[in-house]
């Protein structure tokens, strides 16, 4: 098969899960997400010759360098609209959800949140896109006993976040048992 080919054969079978992917980072930002893996192809078009036998966590890898260089771009777009008092909570447009829109779990997205940008990609890589310990090793561009060790450590990380959010639910709720009997 000719690097055309499988090039060809990737993009088929890979396409929306790497558009998936994108879309999951870029969440509310949909005008990008297509840019994007426009982007993640294009690069993979030139380095066709490069593509992996198995070339989807190759391909998250791309996506991984293609997202960071649009988020960098959309904070000099945001940075550039501040300066020209073009922004949003300027013109009275931002919009509030009542306290009780909280999606369900939302505070687990809270918790992913409030961890460095390395451990959620690591999380979201295993959780999202369903990698193993091999092909996170790819994405990441790491070893795979690295990539079992950032795995390891941004789930303790997580797990104490949640603990910190969520006491109640960390201890299966003795501590509302005892304070309701102490």
């Amino acid at each position: 098969m000719s690097n055309d080919e499988i090039f060809a054969a990737a993009y088929r079978e890979h396409y929306w899960a790497v558009s998936r992917y994108v879309a999951r980072r870029l969440s509310g930002r949909t005008g990008e997400v297509e840019e994007v893996v426009a982007e993640v192809f294009t690069v993979a078009w030139r380095r066709r010759a490069d593509l992996p036998a198995s070339p989807l966590p190759w391909l998250y890898g791309v996506a991984r360098n293609c997202l960071a260089n649009a988020v960098r771009g959309h904070g000099r777009r945001r940075r550039l609209l501040d300066r020209l008092g073009n922004d949003e909570t300027a013109h009275g447009r931002q919009i509030v959800a009542s306290p009780d829109a909280e999606a369900p779990g939302a505070w687990v997205h809270d918790a992913l949140g409030r961890l460095s940008e390395a451990d959620q990609e690591v999380l979201r890589l295993t959780a999202w896109e369903e990698l193993g310990v091999d092909d996170l090793s790819v994405a990441l561009g790491c070893g795979t006993r690295a990539a079992a060790m950032r795995l390891h450590r941004a789930r303790r990380r997580l797990r104490a976040e949640i603990d910190r959010m969520r006491p109640a639910l960390a201890d299966g709720g003795t501590a509302t048992k005892e304070h309701r009997h102490g």
